[in-house]
């Protein structure tokens, strides 16, 4: 899979995805050359997780749920397929013992020095605007004692809204900002107050880097239901 990955990356999706969505990056620098980091990153919209892979000269995992994974016949196939060679690992997000299976394989990546994507939402936004953060994001980082790497999507939601089947041509971005180090924190993973400080602290920098406004209620909860949102 590890094959199909550069091959999709370099020969077929990548030039398709560069030539539809043109799309600009700043920050690449802050992305580090070696070790194992976290990019935690906005969600707009499905194809976030294809765009920046593509353009990051290191392989990134992402986190997706499992359902991309167990479809059914030819397409179940092939979705799976393509969800593995491009570095999707899949959890489920139920809750209890299966956000504990996957902090572990979070973890699992980060310890073989690699870069491991999250998006702190949890799902996609569903109205373009950024919501309260899961605190798992903050016991992988003091767990695995890696630096965390802001990404900000930028339009990704106009190019493929959710529910279209095709994307639209137009230009999207990608903003990159400066590590955030949390070793402060060392040691207190079990604390529900850091976890939550910590959180908090990536939410408000991906709020800054992207634009969007914050809304400190989570994402599943505020679907269907009008929020205020913070200013």
């Amino acid at each position: 899979m590890r094959v199909f990955y550069w091959v999709l990356k370099y020969v077929f999706v990548g030039p398709f995805l560069r030539r539809t969505f043109r799309p600009w990056v700043t920050g690449m620098e802050n992305v580090p050359k070696r070790g194992a980091a976290i990019l935690a990153s906005n969600h707009l919209s499905f194809i976030d997780s294809v765009i920046l892979p593509v353009e990051l000269d290191r392989r990134i995992s992402f986190l997706a749920k499992a359902e991309y994974f167990t479809g059914k016949g030819l397409k179940g196939w092939a979705v799976r397929s393509f969800m593995l060679a491009t570095g999707q690992l899949p959890i489920d997000r139920s809750g209890g013992k299966a956000s504990e299976a996957a902090l572990s394989t979070g973890l699992s990546v980060l310890r073989r020095g690699e870069l491991l994507g999250i998006y702190p939402e949890g799902t996609r936004s569903h109205d373009g605007k950024l919501y309260r953060g899961r605190t798992g994001i903050a016991r992988m980082v003091l767990e695995g004692q890696v630096p965390v790497i802001p990404v900000a999507m930028i339009d990704t939601e106009k190019a493929m809204p959710i529910g279209s089947r095709m994307p639209k041509v137009r230009r999207i971005g990608i903003a990159i900002g400066e590590p955030l180090d949390f070793s402060r924190f060392s040691g207190l993973e079990g604390d529900r107050f850091i976890l939550r400080s910590i959180t908090d602290e990536i939410m408000y920098e991906l709020a800054r880097l992207s634009g969007q406004e914050y809304v400190d209620v989570y994402a599943s909860s505020a679907k269907g239901a009008a929020v205020p949102a913070v200013r």
